[in-house]
């Protein structure tokens, strides 16, 4: 099955692009899943979630609405001086999702920074250890982890891998499709490179609109990942002006036309 969304939904210049003028934010989600049947939680990468505040979520969405919840910024980039409570407080927050099966999976955004290397490929095997049975989908930002070997270590490890659109400028991972696990996963980032590493404010780099014929390209990619996973996840990151919203309906209205 196919999910298609964006990443985060509380952003106050959605209002008029998206949700209508005088919108109240507490209700903001109540109106995305009307429209989506899933979202990518960020705040979580900010601030560790507690189970009452994904519980509040919940409750505000359909019985088959998923959510995706991003690990905290802790798990991802303090690598060996993160502590084992960290990941433990992370889980129990989730129960309320896992017990109403609103449960995705985690996204582990790593920093380009994580590079490969031996001591952090043992990070990664913590990181499975301590996630315990809970669904995990890793997204890599230096290319370095490009290699068939890796690919191996997460489908041996049952880590999910993040597809990505993004700019194609060095050092950056390039549109590679690769299934690893049961959930397969693709996030647009939008293609500003003049962007993407020179802006003053950090909405700047996914300020960006692709046009259907850029979309097109990934639907035949994203139809083979949905046969080889039991879900598959597509979440739009550019979320400047409400651009990502378009841009999750137009790619949803490709698949649909691609089934007729």
């Amino acid at each position: 099955m196919i999910h298609i969304g964006t990443s985060g939904f509380s952003y106050e210049d959605w209002v008029g692009p998206f949700y209508p003028e005088g919108t109240p934010k507490g209700d903001f989600l109540e109106f995305y899943a009307e429209q989506f049947d899933c979202n990518e939680v960020n705040y979580t990468y900010y601030r560790m979630p507690n189970a009452s505040t994904l519980q509040a979520m919940s409750a505000k969405t359909p019985p088959d609405f998923r959510f995706v919840i991003k690990a905290n910024q802790a798990m991802t980039h303090e690598g060996d001086q993160v502590e084992d409570a960290v990941f433990e407080e992370f889980i129990a927050a989730l129960n309320p999702l896992r017990e109403e099966r609103k449960f995705g999976c985690v996204l582990a955004q790593f920093p380009h920074g994580f590079g490969l290397s031996q001591r952090n490929v043992d990070y990664l095997k913590r990181f499975r250890r301590l996630m315990h049975d809970v669904p995990v989908v890793v997204e890599f930002r230096n290319d370095a982890w490009l290699r068939d070997e890796m690919f191996d270590f997460l489908r041996e490890a049952n880590f999910g891998y993040c597809c990505v659109d993004q700019p194609q400028i060095a050092g950056l991972l390039p549109p590679r499709v690769e299934a690893t696990s049961g959930i397969g996963y693709v996030r647009f980032h939008g293609r500003n490179a003049e962007k993407w590493r020179n802006h003053e404010h950090a909405w700047e780099r996914y300020d960006y609109l692709y046009s259907r014929e850029e979309l097109q390209d990934w639907a035949p990619k994203v139809q083979s990942l949905a046969q080889q996973t039991e879900e598959t996840y597509v979440f739009f990151n550019n979320h400047y002006n409400a651009q990502a919203v378009q841009n999750a309906q137009d790619f949803a209205d490709l698949l649909g036309q691609a089934d007729e």
